[in-house]
Parts: C-alpha cells; structure tokens; sequence
C-alpha cells in the first residue's frame, strides 16, 4: 500500500515538476512549452525550409528549364499545392500541438504515416550530417592561403596538372575518378577529401577528418536541441540570418566579376527560353522542387507549428515562409550564376559546360571560381559557412521531429528526461552515420539521398492527402482551422478546397508515374552501383512504407465488430483529437465528444 502510494504520489509531483519547469513559466502551454516569440518560429521553420536544395539545386533547374521562363511554373506550383499543403501541415499541428505521429489521431487507421515520417528523418539524419561535415571540412581547410585544391600540394599524386594544363573541354563532374585530366578541386574532392573507393562494393576504412568533422557536426546540433525550442530558438537568429549575410556579400562580389553578367542572362535574363512552358517535364521539375524545399509530408512542419500559441495566424506564416522560401531560392541563383559566369570566362568555355548541381556545383565548380579570386580564403570561409549554417538548420528540425514524436508518445518517462533522449538520438544518428564517412562514403550518401527524397516521400505526400482530405474531411479541417484563426468567407477556402481535394494529388501522381517511366538505375556519375545496392536502396524504401499497413492491421485487430464497423471506427478521429489545452477546446470538441460516446454506446446496446 505504501509503495502503491508512493508511486502515485511520485507520478504526481513528476507531472507538476514537469509543468511548472521553469524554462516554461509564462508560456500557454507550460507542458509542452511554447515558442519564446514570433520571431524565433518564423527563423526556425524559414531556416528549415531554405535548405542545400535552393543553393546547389533550383540555379541548375531554372537553367535546365528555361531560365526566367522556370519561375512561372515555379511560383504557380507554390501557389496551387505547396502553400496549401504548408498550410495544411502547420495548421493542423498547431491545432493539436503534437508530432507528426500524435497528428494522426484524425484517422488512426493511417497513424502509421506519422512513423514513417520519423523513420524518413531518422535516415535523412544519417546521411544529411555527413554533407554537414563536408562542408565543415572544406571551410577549415580554407583557413590557409593558397586555398589546397588552387594547384598541386602534397595531396596531389603524379597524375595531377596545373591549372593552365587541366583539359577543361568536358566541363566538371564529380565522378570522374578515371579521367587522366581533372580539374584540381574535382580531384581533391575524390582524392583528398573524400578518398572516394572505386564503387559501392568497396567501403574500405573510416575517413577520420570526415568522422572528427561529422561529430563536430552533431554536438553542435545536440548542444542546441537540449532544451527544446527554447535553445534552439536562440540559435536560428544567427543560422537562418547569417546565410543572407554571406549571400548578399557574395553576389556583391560576383556581379563585379568579368562574365558574370554573361551567366546571369543564361540564368534568369536574354537566354531565357519560353517555348519550354509547353513542356511537361519544366512542369513535373517545378512542382517536385516545391514540394522536396518545403519538405511537405516530412514533418517538420508540423513539428515546429505544434509549438505555437493556439490562436496564431498560421495562415499568414505559412504564406510568409513559402514565398521566402522561393524568393532565396531565386536570389541565390544570381549568387551562383554570377560566379559560373565568370568560370565560363576565365577559361574560355560555354556556359553550360560549366554549370552542374549538387555536389559538383558546391565542392567542385564553385570552389574552382573563388580560388582564382583575390583574398581567396576569405570568400571560401564565407561560402562554405553559409552551407554549413543551411545546413545545420535543417538538421535541427529532423533532430526535433524525432525527439518530439517521442516525447508526445511517451511524455511522462520521455519529457523530464528531453536532454538525455536528445544526447541518445544524436549519439545514434552519428554512430549509424559512419558507413558515410568511409571511403565508399559518397556511394552511401548518394544512395540514401535518392531513396528517402524521392520514392517514399512522393507515396507519404499522396497518402496524407488521401487521409487528411478524403478520409478526415476538408470540413473538419476548416472548422479546426476557424477554431484558431477566426472564420473566413466561402471564397476564402475555394481555392484551399479545390488543391486540396483535386490540383494536389492530381500533381503528385503526375510526379510520381514520371518518375516511375522515367526510371534509371541510379549511378555516381560514371560509377555504378551493384545489384545488391539498388535493392538495399528499394528495401530503405519498403522499411519507410511497411510501418503504414503493418499500423493498419494492428489498429483493426484491436477495434471491436464485424470489418466494416471495424474499419470506420479506425477512420474516425480519436477522442484525444483534440486542441491540447481545455480552454481552447470550445463547444464543438465537447459536443462531438459526447455525440460519438452515445452514438457508440446505441451500437453496442444493438450489437
């Protein structure tokens, strides 16, 4: 009895500690806790939108697709499905204030789409860190003059050439192991930096600069999550700001380079080309940039807007961060394009020889032009802090995502204990992360990246809209929505009715059987990968998707009736579908709540 009473005792003073922590005094939600301020949230979920993506991918497909032309459907894309899906995704996780998982009270049948999202970020975890690390790499070695890779240093084997010797006619690739002939930053990303292995096949030792860089990489993540929001609010006011900082003085600089102007009129200027609007593929790039930047169907979102005050305006945040979003996307690209432009220029080539995406464009291409440039170290320092910090920032939410959806799962073992499980996920997601930084590394970042970011993520985006929408209701969303936002007009939801129910999933099934016609097995520029590979990379596909049927049939099993009451008690929201705090749950919470009990309690007296 004593014990019995202690425990219930301790149970009670833990769940009063936890509420009155004082990292939480003054908030409306002292048990979760809420942002400090507005502006910590909007730095926070602007910072993990804007991500590598918009420096090292849009600039390529604006110049791939058009140019100037590109941003047409760039910015009708966002307009019809990516501001109402942001919307969506941000709302209702500030309606619950819960994870990506707890969100999916609203169909509990499908609730295992919240746990393929954090198996999502877990793995993205894994693999974004290391290219965290290359960019810490490349910023330390350029604190020296001559910057390394600016010609043949004790790096450098007998095939290396000087600059003036290099054969550049074939452009940069960052997978040309093989060519008598590379460019200089090209070889000391595959020799120096990464000591790329022949293949897959191959994984060879530990790269110890890349694991000592990788850890440095994830203490300062973990250093600025263990508090929660309330740290790393602190620290996005210089990640998410410095980025712009470093871009502005980069473009500064660029612009007055010889040829800059040259490359800019092939990004956006004289060379656009608008016959490419007819052409479905600029269509299908537009719309899957838009969604993979603002990461719909990630969680992140959700996240970020659960630790809202209730009654925030949640509708003019998200189309704040969308069109910021954008906006970077495209400023960035007169950065980069300035700066390719004078590439073109100093050695004499065409412009499209020269510009790439990824990996070649931040640690080959890019690198290459600002070794050439006087006080060299200095723009390097600054353009691989700037990826550093796009970096970081992301990789704080997808650190978040997961310890959020396991605090809301388990908040009274998890919650008290947040600094030990996020010093536990770090330590995990660095420790499963090695194989990364071997020198077959490349291969297994490379196949990560293109497994989680585009087959599973395209199926998770359909299946939300199928249980959000279809499933949970456009109503109920507009109500929940109203409940914090204030009522709006007819015209008002037209359009957020039509994408969600017809524009949306019309546009992600386009994208979707795109990329199953257009399928090739996937490579590292020249190099190939085995069998085994492309099949461990379709199973890191089916292990984010299994966790949805495997949730279904569990959920099944334990409802009570014949199949069909069974399957519509699993798609009816659960009575913990709910605004968190009492206060902000209103009549028709409490209504709903009292109508589905008799109505349950009528069918079982039937039964």
């Amino acid at each position: 009895m004593w014990k019995n009473g202690f425990s219930s005792m301790s149970k009670v003073l833990l769940t009063d500690s936890e509420k009155e922590s004082k990292d939480n005094i003054g908030d409306e939600n002292p048990t979760r806790g809420n942002w400090t301020n507005k502006t910590e949230y909007i730095l926070s979920i602007v910072g993990y939108a804007i991500g590598l993506g918009n420096i090292w991918r849009f600039p390529y497909l604006a110049y791939k697709n058009g140019g100037g032309a590109f941003l047409i459907p760039y910015f009708v894309t966002l307009l019809i499905c990516g501001i109402p899906m942001f919307f969506l995704e941000t709302a209702l996780g500030q309606f619950c204030s819960q994870g990506p998982i707890n969100v999916w009270r609203t169909v509990p049948l499908l609730q295992g789409i919240g746990i393929a999202t954090v198996v999502t970020n877990t793995i993205k975890g894994i693999y974004y860190n290391v290219i965290i690390a290359y960019s810490l790499y490349y910023m330390f070695a350029s604190f020296q003059y001559p910057l390394p890779w600016s010609a043949c240093f004790v790096w450098a084997d007998s095939n290396c050439s000087a600059p003036a010797e290099t054969n550049r006619t074939q452009g940069f690739n960052s997978s040309r192991l093989s060519t008598a002939h590379q460019a200089l930053t090209e070889k000391f990303w595959d020799e120096e930096m990464l000591q790329r292995s022949s293949g897959l096949d191959e994984t060879g030792p530990v790269v110890w600069h890349l694991a000592l860089c990788s850890l440095l990489s994830i203490m300062i993540a973990a250093s600025s999550l263990f508090k929660g929001i309330k740290s790393s609010g602190k620290v996005v006011y210089v990640t998410t700001t410095l980025p712009y900082v470093v871009i502005i003085i980069l473009l500064i600089r660029g612009v007055t380079l010889e040829g800059a102007g040259h490359g800019i009129d092939y990004y956006i200027g004289a060379k656009s080309n608008m016959t490419k609007l007819s052409e479905i593929e600029v269509w299908k790039d537009a719309a899957s940039q838009t969604f993979f930047s603002l990461s719909i169907a990630m969680g992140g979102a959700v996240t970020l807007a659960s630790y809202n005050n209730f009654h925030n305006n949640v509708f003019m945040d998200a189309l704040l961060v969308c069109f910021v979003n954008h906006g970077t996307s495209v400023f960035a690209g007169f950065a980069i394009f300035s700066v390719m432009g004078h590439m073109a220029h100093i050695y004499n080539m065409p412009i499209e020889t020269v510009v790439t995406e990824g990996f070649g464009l931040a640690f080959i291409a890019y690198p290459d032009t600002l070794a050439k440039l006087p006080v060299s170290p200095l723009w390097s320092i600054l353009f691989f802090f700037m990826a550093f910090t796009l970096g970081i920032d992301n990789l704080f939410t997808v650190l978040e995502v997961i310890i959020t959806s396991m605090t809301d799962g388990f908040p009274d073992v998890l919650r008290p204990r947040r600094v030990y499980l996020c010093v536990g996920v770090c330590v995990s997601i660095y420790l499963l992360g090695l194989p990364c930084v071997t020198r077959g590394g490349i291969y297994w970042v490379t196949l990560l990246d293109n497994m989680t970011a585009n087959w599973a993520l395209l199926v998770l985006v359909i299946l939300e809209i199928i249980g959000l929408v279809y499933i949970y209701g456009v109503n109920r969303i507009i109500q929940d929505i109203e409940m914090m936002i204030g009522k709006r007009s007819f015209y008002f939801w037209l359009l957020w009715r039509v994408s969600w129910f017809v524009i949306t999933p019309c546009v992600v099934l386009v994208i979707l059987f795109w990329a199953f016609i257009s399928y090739e097995p996937l490579t590292y520029g020249l190099v190939e990968y085995p069998e085994w590979g492309l099949a461990l990379g379709w199973c890191i596909n089916a292990f984010i998707l299994i966790w949805i049927p495997v949730v279904a049939v569990m959920r099944l099993l334990r409802a009570k009736g014949n199949l069909w009451k069974r399957l519509k008690a699993t798609c009816a929201p659960s009575d913990n579908w709910q605004p968190f705090l009492e206060i902000h749950r209103g009549e028709r919470y409490a209504a709903e709540h009292c109508q589905k009990t008799a109505e349950e309690t009528q069918n079982d007296d039937v039964d």
